[in-house]
């Protein structure tokens, strides 16, 4: 018993310190080389730090966490097979996919694919083969969008390929802390690597999460979804811990592959030392080029 009291006091005093960490952290030791960022203690519901998010601009596959939260509110059979048709490639703009026309998955294991490695085609099935077809899914994106207060966003297909599906870091954040109540959102967008098992014909295919730090071993990732266009730059939201708190980030933007997980990096650095450290100078000029465009 006196055990199990002095572990609480411990717990108890690591996280009044940190809170008292975090208050004092000054934001003007952080530098984060993605356009737009937006940092919150979901313990605390605190935001700990912001920039430019309130700009409006293409979040590319980051969609994909709402098309999961809808597929997910219709509670349609999770082991129901969904094919794979030429209307759904069609709704990807031909893009590459290995899954062949014609073959089936179930429906869990095509929001796993669609979460964790961000297949495309699996989002234009899932969204087809909903209750009232393509169109009310879209509808429903944005019906819910609008029921979080997601004021500043827009949904125009279900993958995110479209750039006119737009947001802001701040909306994104509501997002993700609605989607974070979704168990099977936690576990599909976190898997490190995966095998589905299609029908017909009968084939496997490998899967590798697309957020390099769900695969290592240093960082506790409790939701994730990364999404890349030219326009969009490479955004990343997760949720993941640090000095034992549950913290949101959201990094929209970055011209890099590597710079959401380098500005994760500098976003932990400050909360643990008080300081980020500095970002490149091509990237500080990669963010005022892409803020006159976007302001403009």
């Amino acid at each position: 018993m006196f055990r199990h009291l002095n572990r609480l006091i411990a717990i108890g005093l690591l996280m009044s310190g940190f809170a008292a960490h975090a208050s004092k952290l000054d934001t003007a030791n952080i530098q984060t080389a993605s356009v737009s960022t937006y940092v919150t203690d979901l313990d605390t519901n605190q935001t700990l730090f912001q920039k430019n998010s309130d700009i409006v601009m293409p979040v590319a596959s980051l969609t994909k966490v709402m098309t999961a939260m809808v597929v997910l509110d219709a509670k349609l059979p999770l082991d129901e097979a969904i094919s794979f048709g030429k209307i759904d490639k069609e709704r990807i703009y031909n893009g590459y996919s290995r899954i062949r026309m014609g073959s089936t998955l179930k429906r869990g294991e095509t929001l796993h694919i669609a979460l964790m490695s961000s297949e495309n085609l699996a989002t234009a099935a899932l969204a087809r083969q909903y209750p009232g077809g393509y169109d009310a899914f879209i509808k429903a994106m944005n019906t819910k969008a609008k029921a979080l207060g997601m004021a500043d966003t827009v949904f125009v297909d279900s993958s995110g390929l479209d750039p006119n599906n737009v947001s802001t870091a701040a909306d994104i954040t509501k997002m993700i802390k609605a989607a974070y109540a979704y168990p099977k959102i936690k576990k599909y967008s976190t898997t490190p690597v995966h095998t589905a098992y299609f029908k017909k014909p009968r084939y496997k295919l490998g899967y590798t999460n697309t957020n390099a730090l769900v695969r290592g071993q240093k960082w506790k990732v409790g939701l994730s979804k990364t999404g890349y266009l030219d326009i969009a730059g490479h955004c990343l939201a997760m949720v993941t811990h640090v000095e034992g708190r549950q913290l949101l980030i959201v990094t929209l933007d970055a011209y890099g592959k590597l710079t959401p997980v380098g500005d994760a990096g500098r976003i932990k650095k400050w909360l643990q030392s008080g300081n980020s450290g500095k970002v490149s100078e091509s990237a500080m000029h990669y963010q005022k080029h892409k803020l006159s465009t976007l302001t403009n």
